[in-house]
């Protein structure tokens, strides 16, 4: 019959189907996520047998030089290249000259291992049982000189151990069939961030395959098993280490998973569900609660229903809330901005509309924190994570230009334009986190400005802050995870912009100072006395040589909340 036949057709549809989509009638529910890659690193004390093995090397102490000097230094190819001081397992490994000439060879570039990060080209050196054994020499940036020790560096050496895990991957990555690969270091002059290394080096192996089929997939370093690092600095404490910086690539591989999914996959719904599963695996750490439109609605979300009212699937308010062990001794708020996809509205995007997947990005950062949050479990703290879903599209519902919007705190909103809808959406749940859930400081990322990207570029994002310990406190935070972030202003003058003629205000200023304006009109809807910051990562969550997300955010979000409870 007909109906068999086409319950048949459906079928072998569904089984051609390589990930969940949706089909024409109906949106897709879910997102797949991607695991990190399933290697273990632990400590050891024997680097014999490893199919890999990568030696660390510090090189020269730095020498202070004038501008003069380092130009006639770069324009002079021909110096003479310095001998390198061998020690440890490099300066065994080198009884017949082998690593002196690769070091000499590679000066340029290598400067015997003040490159951080730099490899040299691969060697073969014999073992004594008769076979060869791979060996890569890793730099480890200069080494101190006894005056440097407590200088201004400090800032450069915290992203030290971050860099070596990177360029271990790598390299595991570079060289196929390895399974085994150990790592020998020194005494290490840098803190010893073992956690750093963990993270970066399961990030640097992520590979998103949820959208290739066959010989499209890409796995990194597949036949990889293990590392082990050799150490003379190790505790038998710090292996823990590893484990911890393994939980939170697992929060930033989320982060990246929500901002690389195309709409067809994302979308208020299936990224509520993604909430839903962060819950359900942090082990009764993490509780979620999805507010559905009727509630919304309940609460006078005015501002964020406005811009949901375009969406195909209904508005998903998400809000996630993690409960640490002992005393709790704050409690803060983390909103990121969840636009699944955001089309400009009525005012279309007439370029880089391509992109405007990445538009998640402050709420994947949120989400992906709050994943490495329930599995690093810090204690003494309260955390509420919260973002309102839904998509900036175009149809009969959608607002327009003129719309006068109310927020939940009865402030009306003059829509100048449709493409500055993030920030309407956050009015909303910033009143969330303030006043009904009752946060002591809030923070929230965004990816809301492309004014931020012209200031400051695709590697620093914005932070504004009129409270100076809540900017000290992302400083550092952003210090320790390598996320750059640079304190912007707050120029009060810039609200005239912001005056409507027939509201409270309107949603966009003039053409100079967006960024600014931006973060004045969300101080709005947070209490004026409360510490709170806009985060804007709108030139930091998307890579385009790579054609993928950075992960940005969900490092520093998850210090900073670690560091509330100490």
């Amino acid at each position: 019959s007909s109906s068999s036949s086409s319950s048949s057709a459906l079928k072998m549809a569904d089984e051609k189907r390589p990930f969940p989509t949706w089909s024409f009638d109906k949106h897709c529910e879910t997102m797949e996520w991607n695991t990190v890659a399933d290697v273990s690193i632990s400590f050891g004390d024997d680097d014999r047998d490893a199919d890999l093995l990568v030696i660390g090397l510090y090189g020269p102490p730095k020498k202070e030089e004038d501008e003069d000097e380092k130009k006639e230094k770069d324009d002079n190819d021909d110096d003479e290249v310095p001998a390198p001081i061998l020690t440890g397992k490099a300066k065994e490994l080198d009884s017949n000259g082998l690593i002196t000439e690769i070091l000499e060879e590679n000066y340029k570039d290598f400067k015997h291992g003040g490159a951080l990060g730099k490899t040299t080209p691969i060697l073969r050196l014999p073992t004594k049982g008769g076979k060869t054994q791979r060996v890569i020499l890793l730099g480890l940036g200069p080494s101190e000189n006894t005056s440097d020790a407590d200088n201004e560096n400090d800032g450069e050496k915290e992203g030290v151990m971050a860099q070596i895990g990177a360029a271990l991957a790598q390299q595991c990555e570079e060289h196929k069939k390895v399974q085994t690969c150990t790592l020998v270091l020194p005494v290490l002059s840098a803190p010893l961030k073992w956690k750093d290394l963990s993270t970066e080096f399961y990030n640097t192996l992520y590979s998103d395959n949820r959208y290739r089929t066959k010989d499209k997939i890409v796995h990194k370093a597949k036949d990889l098993k293990s590392v082990k690092v050799v150490s003379e600095d190790a505790t038998a404490a710090d292996g823990d280490e590893f484990v911890k910086g393994k939980h939170l690539a697992r929060g930033v591989t989320l982060t990246k998973d929500i901002v690389n999914a195309p709409h067809n996959v994302l979308n208020s719904e299936s990224l509520a569900n993604v909430a839903r599963q962060i819950a359900e695996e942090s082990n009764g750490r993490i509780t979620c609660t999805i507010l559905n439109k009727d509630e919304c609605e309940e609460r006078g979300m005015g501002a964020y229903l406005g811009v949901a009212r375009g969406s195909e699937t209904e508005p998903q308010f998400i809000h996630l809330t993690y409960k640490g062990a002992g005393e709790i001794k704050k409690k803060v708020g983390i909103v990121g901005k969840g636009l699944l996809f955001d089309t400009g509205g009525y005012n279309i995007k007439t370029q880089m509309m391509e992109l405007m997947k990445f538009d998640c990005g402050g709420s994947a950062a949120v989400l992906g924190a709050a994943r490495a949050v329930g599995e690093l479990a810090p204690e003494g703290v309260e955390a509420h994570f919260i973002v309102a879903a839904c998509e900036n599209m175009i149809n009969d519902r959608a607002m327009v230009p003129s719309d006068v919007l109310t927020a939940s705190n009865g402030k009306t909103i003059e829509v100048l334009n449709t493409d500055a809808e993030g920030r309407l959406t956050l009015a909303d749940a910033l009143v969330y986190a303030d006043k009904e859930v009752g946060c002591d400081s809030i923070i929230e990322l965004s990816t809301l400005t492309g004014a931020c990207m012209i200031s400051l570029g695709k590697s620093v994002c914005g932070v504004w802050t009129n409270n100076d310990d809540l900017a000290t406190a992302l400083k550092e935070s952003s210090a320790v995870t390598g996320e750059k972030s640079w304190r912007m202003p707050m120029e009060k003058s810039y609200n005239k912009q912001l005056e409507s003629k027939i509201a409270d205000m309107t949603n966009l200023g003039s053409r100079y100072g967006g960024a600014i304006t931006a973060a004045l009109f969300l101080q709005n809807f947070v209490s004026p006395k409360k510490p709170f910051a806009h985060i804007d990562i709108a030139g930091t969550a998307w890579n385009d040589a790579a054609g993928s997300a950075t992960g940005f955010g969900a490092k520093m979000v998850s210090e900073w909340i670690a560091r509330q409870g100490k």
